[in-house]
């Protein structure tokens, strides 16, 4: 595992350069266009969560090296609120923001891998690695 870059989310901007960011790292291992794209908007959605949630965190672009395998890590991370039902925010359709709900589960679908941990008043971890085929 070698650590890429973290980029601190506190506005909007912060959204476009980490999609930069894990754009440039997927290119670099050899993602084609389609993962990219999955890739960069994985990461759009949890940088908006972080913005729209908890105000500010950091997301983390790391490549990834295991059994022989290439991928890349997104983890992000906030100091927010919490979340109270994991399991209710990965329903389809479910949005306390107003929006389509496709976050977290869109998340999880776009990855190979995803985990989530939670604590109210203490914060939100999402990990999530593409693996190249």
């Amino acid at each position: 595992m070698e650590l890429q870059s973290f980029v601190k989310i506190s506005n909007e901007w912060d959204i476009v350069a980490v999609r930069q960011l894990g754009r440039n790292a997927a290119k670099e291992l050899g993602f084609g266009v389609v993962d990219q794209a999955r890739i960069t908007t994985a990461i759009s959605e949890l940088a908006r969560n972080i913005f729209l949630y908890a105000g500010e965190g950091k997301i983390w672009i790391e490549k990834e090296f295991l059994d022989g395998k290439k991928g890349l890590k997104i983890i992000a991370q906030d100091q927010g609120p919490g979340i109270e039902d994991i399991r209710r925010v990965m329903e389809d359709g479910y949005s306390t923001s107003g929006g389509l709900g496709a976050g977290l589960p869109g998340v999880k679908r776009l990855m190979d891998d995803f985990n989530i941990e939670s604590e109210l008043g203490k914060g939100t971890v999402v990990t999530a690695v593409k693996w190249l085929r």
